[in-house]
């Protein structure tokens, strides 16, 4: 089984994090930025992110979700805004095979954008006022969505609106594999977050001197940028495996994605408070643009499904006799 990334791989993921540098997405940070964001979302569309998730035969590029979490990770690590764990990863797969398949080429040309509601495990749609379809799953039946009221996030770049299920769409959608893509992406994304907070976190203590020395030779800190360097770097291959686990129809697929959700997690929300304790009092403040990703950290930590959810997920797969 392998885990590490392919040469092709490694270039896409560098083509991406070119493309998402270029984007200065951290001007955005407390503004709503529509029209930027489409701009975005185009540029994704052009760069075959949008087409992760999605079969060849509707516009997808033979992509697995081995591909979808090193984009993902990406997407993270420039705290890309958006729907995009639901419009990639999570509606390609729900969408197939029900009367709006036909949308499935749109979604992945980035020519239009997905919203995607799931409750308990996902009572929110994000930036559901931005999309151009968005839908409500209810057990293993789609509905369209009616939006009720837009609700606040800690995260100030995503908009939470709280759906209803309207109009069916279809029934028996695997919602299953649906929550199990969308807690894969979501890991990866926290993850790429964490990398960058580590990023951001090493070359603050470079910088930043305190009785005559850089504050990155004090102990203290060395073993704080280390612990949480040792925590990212351990969740990966978990993430790989869950990946792999997605792609091969795994029978512990379920154990294997909540378990790369919780990692990935602990360990971004780790890198988050190491992060902002580095930096000191101007890491609170809302105008440096680390608020970016500590605030993204903190929305993604329960999105997709909280860590006791998943923790308690991966318990009931290891008790004997038990389903993974």
């Amino acid at each position: 089984m392998r885990f590490a990334p392919s040469a092709e791989q490694r270039g896409f993921a560098a083509s991406l994090r070119e493309l998402l540098s270029s984007a200065d997405i951290a001007s955005w940070a407390g503004g709503r930025g529509e029209d930027r964001r489409r701009l975005l979302w185009s540029k994704l569309g052009d760069a075959g992110a949008t087409a992760l998730g999605t079969p060849e035969k509707f516009g997808g590029f033979g992509a697995d979700a081995l591909d979808l979490v090193i984009g993902f990770e990406e997407l993270g690590r420039a705290a890309a805004p958006g729907p995009l764990v639901e419009s990639i990863a999570v509606l390609p797969a729900l969408l197939p095979g029900t009367p709006d398949e036909n949308r499935v080429a749109a979604l992945a040309s980035g020519e239009q954008i997905g919203a995607l509601a799931m409750p308990p495990h996902v009572p929110f749609a994000v930036d559901g006022d931005l999309a151009d379809t968005a839908y409500v799953v209810a057990g293993s039946a789609l509905h369209r969505a009616v939006f009720v009221q837009e609700q606040s996030s800690v995260d100030t770049t995503r908009r939470l609106m709280q759906a209803a299920p309207g109009e069916l769409v279809a029934e028996g959608v695997d919602s299953v594999l649906a929550f199990d893509l969308g807690a894969l992406a979501t890991a990866a994304q926290i993850l790429g977050a964490g990398f960058t907070l580590l990023d951001r976190a090493v070359e603050y203590a470079k910088q930043r001197s305190q009785f005559g020395r850089p504050i990155g030779s004090f102990q203290a800190v060395k073993h704080h940028l280390a612990d949480t360097a040792v925590g990212l770097e351990l969740a990966r291959p978990l993430l790989f495996g869950a990946a792999l686990a997605v792609r091969d129809g795994l029978p512990t697929r379920g154990r294997d994605v909540s378990a790369a959700k919780v990692a990935c997690t602990d360990a971004a929300y780790l890198a988050a408070r190491v992060s902002l304790q580095v930096h000191g009092a101007i890491g609170y403040t809302a105008e440096y643009d680390l608020a970016l990703w500590l605030t993204k950290v903190r929305a993604l930590v329960s999105s997709w499904g909280t860590q006791r959810e998943h923790r308690d997920r991966v318990a009931a797969a290891l008790r004997p006799g038990q389903r993974p």
